[in-house]
């Protein structure tokens, strides 16, 4: 089976000749990898099966004051600790100016230019578009996390109207997105903390559900496969998130959700992405360790398809090169 073939055959629920994987990195450990290695290019040869398409158009980020960076949204993102992704610094949207704050322009061409193009290149790998910070995610960064989960009480007007403009822009994007021939979507949005939903099960349900039905809808519509990613103990979604439509959930973290429980519940309907810890073995087991979690992994979980293996997260900077290079020889070694 190609690599394509084999992600086909798990999403469909079929056992593939090998479980798909797909191995990613934060800026720290794939430097440190590519110094184990003695290769830059190591990523190039790991046999990962995702090629993943952004959505953001030309110079999308710009430094605005040394190490903090703007996204096209205007949000400004503090990269001094965190180089990946940041922390926010600023507040662009509230109550009062919510009606004049103007979103980017989801049909601004450069955001598309070159997709064809790396489709054309993509070989036998499975194509997908990430949207992320898609939902709760894009109104926090906006308007405040402390704003936005208090406004959920004593505001919700506000907080409908927020999610509303973002879900427009979002089915704008996915419109688009899903005209090229591509295989699926991918949403990133955290709902979960380690013990469970951040704003709790009823208010997900009254402002996230209806809005994640619609986008993951619209892309079921267009004939594509849908991807989560949420962080966290959000196992307890799992039916809902079938119901709405989803294809595949990651990033599938054991030290929150029992994967193998996970797998016997909701195996028939849903397939996985991720469940190799990022939290406890890549930078805390011995490496002996990291290859019976993932053997284990692939044995339990991918019996029967539903599985792309891979870590819970990218791979974070204390993940040790060892247990990262051990658990690559047991992918590849299937």
């Amino acid at each position: 089976m190609t690599v394509r073939e084999r992600v086909i055959a798990s999403l469909e629920h079929r056992q593939p000749d090998r479980t798909p994987y797909h191995v990613g990195f934060t800026e720290p450990s794939r430097t440190a990898m590519a110094a184990w290695y003695g290769d830059t290019r190591f990523e190039e040869k790991l046999g990962n099966c995702l090629l993943t398409l952004g959505t953001e158009p030309d110079g999308a980020w710009r430094e605005v004051r040394p190490d903090v960076w703007a996204d096209q949204f205007g949000v400004e993102w503090d990269r001094s600790i965190d180089r990946d992704i940041g922390n926010v610094v600023n507040r662009l949207v509230t109550p009062g100016t919510l009606a004049s704050y103007r979103f980017p322009e989801p049909a601004e061409p450069s955001r598309w230019s070159r997709h064809r193009e790396l489709i054309a290149a993509a070989g036998d790998r499975y194509v997908v578009t990430n949207l992320g910070f898609s939902l709760f995610e894009r109104a926090w960064t906006l308007a405040g996390m402390e704003t936005v989960l208090a406004a959920m009480i004593e505001e919700p007007a506000f907080v409908h109207a927020l999610l509303d403009r973002i879900l427009a822009y979002n089915l704008a994007i996915i419109d688009r997105a899903c005209a090229f021939p591509i295989d699926a979507m991918m949403f990133g949005d955290d709902w979960g903390q380690q013990r469970g939903l951040i704003m709790g099960p009823a208010l997900w349900r009254e402002f996230i559900g209806p809005r994640v039905r619609a986008m993951y809808g619209a892309v079921k519509k267009a004939g594509k496969k849908v991807f989560i990613h949420s962080c966290g103990k959000v196992d307890g979604l799992f039916a809902e998130l079938a119901d709405a439509g989803l294809d595949c959930f990651n990033p599938f973290q054991p030290e929150v959700i029992d994967v193998a429980a996970a797998k016997r519940a909701h195996g028939e309907r849903l397939s996985f992405y991720g469940g190799i810890s990022t939290q406890r073995t890549l930078p805390y087991g011995s490496v002996d360790e990291v290859r019976a979690e993932v053997r284990r992994l692939l044995e339990v979980v991918g019996r029967d398809g539903g599985l792309i293996a891979s870590p819970a997260h990218a791979i974070p900077r204390d993940a040790k090169p060892a247990n990262i290079a051990a658990m690559i020889e047991e992918l590849q070694s299937q």
